[in-house]
């Protein structure tokens, strides 16, 4: 039997979990998609200012109250936290929004990567961007080119501005287990942000449920995108994905941010776009059901 998913449905219908303290719907939205209407972090075209924030608006009447952004988050003439700011603020007692340090671009968009006595001042820029005077969550990225190393002296930093009153909770982005429990002995992790989606590995699947069992948020980044990253989904689907899109009357991108959810009451979804359409696509997923032999079949 053919079971549709209605575009207009909130994002409860995903459920909740908590970061920390505070209660969020396990759909979300990702900022990095507002400011340019192609891939991101290029020197390409800004995307439409009047529609960026009518999306993030669009977002909150659909029950999102999870919103994941970062000050490196732009475009020539776009920053992902002002538009935030100006389409949202003042804010919503419920509303949590999450960024993540470590990385800097200049203003040419070269890259940069903070010290921790760097750090603070990467704290202070997002305060400054969104017009408040604490952070509900940061999550310290992790450089590739870091997988191996100590990140103590980078989160002993952030967990100093913790315990100073600018940050509620602390998450990591680009971890390992072995990073994780090295910052777990510094300060609570209420977060980890990694990329998974269908087709994972075992080694992120075992992460997943370690989280899991340690009541950790696992908040997946490129649910959607997949090997596709910064540049987006490329619109070539597996058999197996569009098989169970038909059964649903769904459309790929559901059915993996579907998948993505059914993987633990724990994982949460952060889909992005700048599009309002998909936006309540997205959205709708989160009361898309898999049977088992579905969840079977996506299996990586």
């Amino acid at each position: 039997m053919m079971t549709s998913v209605p575009e207009t449905i909130g994002a409860a219908a995903s459920g909740t979990w908590k970061l920390g303290d505070l209660p969020v719907h396990r759909i979300g939205f990702g900022a990095m998609r507002l400011t340019q209407p192609g891939a991101a972090f290029t020197q390409g075209p800004s995307s439409d200012r009047g529609r960026s924030i009518a999306v993030l608006r669009r977002a909150i009447e659909l029950g999102v109250n999870h919103i994941d952004t970062a000050a490196f988050y732009f475009s020539p003439l776009r920053s992902a936290n002002e538009l935030i700011n100006s389409a949202l603020a003042p804010y919503a007692d419920d509303l949590v929004i999450t960024t993540k340090v470590g990385p800097g671009r200049d203003p040419s968009g070269a890259w940069t990567w903070a010290t921790p006595e760097q750090l603070r001042g990467q704290v202070e820029e997002n305060l400054r961007q969104l017009g408040r005077d604490h952070l509900d969550v940061v999550n310290l990225r992790i450089a590739r080119s870091h997988r191996s190393a100590s990140v103590a002296e980078h989160f002993g930093a952030l967990a100093e501005l913790r315990e100073a009153g600018l940050i509620r909770h602390l998450g990591m982005s680009h971890a390992t287990p072995d990073q994780l429990a090295e910052a777990q002995g510094i300060a609570p992790v209420v977060c980890v942000q990694n990329r998974y989606g269908i087709g994972s590995s075992p080694e992120d699947q075992a992460l997943v449920r370690a989280c899991g069992e340690q009541g950790i948020a696992f908040v997946p980044f490129f649910a959607i995108a997949g090997t596709g990253a910064e540049e987006g989904a490329s619109g070539a689907e597996s058999e197996e994905v569009r098989t169970v899109a038909r059964a649903h009357g769904a459309t790929p991108a559901q059915v993996r941010l579907a998948w993505t959810l059914h993987q633990g009451p724990h994982v949460l979804a952060i889909p992005g776009t700048g599009n309002p359409d998909h936006l309540a696509e997205n959205v709708a997923a989160g009361a898309l059901g898999l049977t088992s032999d579905e969840l079977a079949l996506l299996a990586p």
